[in-house]
C-alpha cells in the first residue's frame, strides 16, 4: 500500500465529508427545533442551486449580490413551506409530517428542473480547479474551502443554540404544548428553523454546484447526508460534523482500494452499510439524545 495514496484519499474524503455535513446540517437544524426530520434538503440544496445560477447567470448579477439574494429567497422559501405545509400538520402523526417532506423532496425534484432547465450548468464561485500539492499529494481546493464554510457554519449552528431564540426553538422541539403552554409560538419557531435550513441548502448547494454543476443530481445529496445524521445524531450538532468526517473518510478510503478490484461503485454500498449498521446497533447515533419511553 502506497502511505502516500492513502493519506490523499483520507485528506480528501475527510473534506469531502464536511461538504456533506453541510447539507446535513439543514436536516440537524430542523430536527433539533422542530423534532421533524426533514426529507426534503435535498431538494432544497438543489432549489439553492439554481438561484445562484439564475441571479449570477440569468440576471447578470455578481456573486457578491446573488448569494444574499438567494439566501433570503432559501429564507423565504423556508417560511412559506411551514406556513403552507407543516402548520397544517400540527398535531398529526409524525409519520404523516415525513412523508409530506418526502413528497415535497419528489415535488420540486420534477418542478425545479423543469422550470429552470434540467441540462446541467456550471456555477463559477472563483475558487478554481487546480488542486492544491502537499509533497505530491493532491488535495481539491473546492472541498477544501468547503470544508472550511462547513466548520464555520456547524461553529455558528452551536453558538446559536445558545443563544434565547436556540434555546426556544430547542424547546418547541421538546414539546409542542409544553412551549404553547409557556407563551412560546411554535408555528413561529418552526418557521425559522425551516428557513434556517434553507441558508445551511444555499451553502451546501453553491459550493457542491461549483464542483459537479447545477442540474437534478444535486439533490442525490441527502442520501449521504442522510447516512450523516444517522451516524451523528438527528439531534446532534456535534454529530453532523463526526457523522460526516465518518461519511466522507469512509466513503474515500475504501472505495479507493475496492473499486479496482471489484470494478467500481462501492461508495454507495459503503453509505449504504453506514446507514443499515447504524440503525442496527446504535438507533439515535453516535452523539443523539437517547429517549426512553415506558410502555
Amino acid at each position: 500500500m502506497d502511505p502516500a495514496y492513502f493519506v490523499e484519499l483520507f485528506i480528501n474524503g475527510a473534506l469531502t465529508g464536511l461538504m456533506y455535513s453541510l447539507a446535513a446540517l439543514g436536516i440537524v437544524l430542523i430536527y433539533k427545533s422542530a423534532g421533524v426530520p426533514n426529507l426534503a434538503q435535498g431538494a432544497m440544496i438543489m432549489l439553492s442551486g439554481y438561484l445562484v445560477v439564475l441571479f449570477t447567470s440569468g440576471a447578470g448579477l455578481p456573486l457578491y449580490l446573488s448569494i444574499p439574494l438567494a439566501a433570503a429567497a432559501m429564507f423565504g422559501f423556508g417560511l412559506l413551506a411551514e406556513r403552507l405545509l407543516l402548520r397544517r400538520m400540527v398535531g398529526q402523526p409524525i409519520i404523516m409530517i415525513v412523508m409530506l417532506t418526502l413528497g415535497l423532496e419528489i415535488f420540486l425534484r420534477g418542478l425545479v428542473p423543469g422550470v429552470l432547465g434540467a441540462a446541467p450548468q456550471s456555477l463559477d464561485i472563483g475558487i478554481g480547479l487546480a488542486p492544491i500539492i502537499v509533497h505530491g499529494i493532491f488535495i481539491n481546493r473546492a472541498y477544501l474551502v468547503g470544508g472550511g464554510v462547513a466548520v464555520v457554519m456547524i461553529a455558528a449552528a452551536l453558538l446559536f443554540f445558545r443563544t434565547h431564540l436556540g434555546t426556544r426553538l430547542r424547546a418547541v422541539s421538546d414539546s409542542h404544548v409544553s412551549s404553547w403552554s409557556v407563551g412560546i409560538s411554535v408555528e413561529r419557531a418552526i418557521g425559522i428553523s425551516w428557513g434556517l435550513a434553507g441558508m445551511s441548502a444555499l451553502a451546501a448547494g453553491t459550493l457542491w454546484g461549483s464542483v459537479q454543476g447545477v442540474d437534478w443530481t444535486l439533490s442525490a445529496l441527502l442520501f449521504p447526508a442522510l447516512a450523516v445524521v444517522i451516524l451523528g445524531g438527528l439531534d446532534s450538532v456535534w454529530g453532523v460534523l463526526a457523522g460526516g468526517l465518518a461519511v466522507g473518510i469512509l466513503g474515500s478510503v475504501v472505495p479507493g482500494f475496492v473499486d479496482p478490484l471489484v470494478g467500481g461503485s462501492t461508495r454507495d454500498v459503503v453509505t449504504s452499510l453506514i446507514i443499515l449498521l447504524t440503525i442496527l446497533m446504535r438507533p439515535y447515533g453516535m452523539f443523539g439524545r437517547e429517549d426512553i419511553e415506558r410502555v
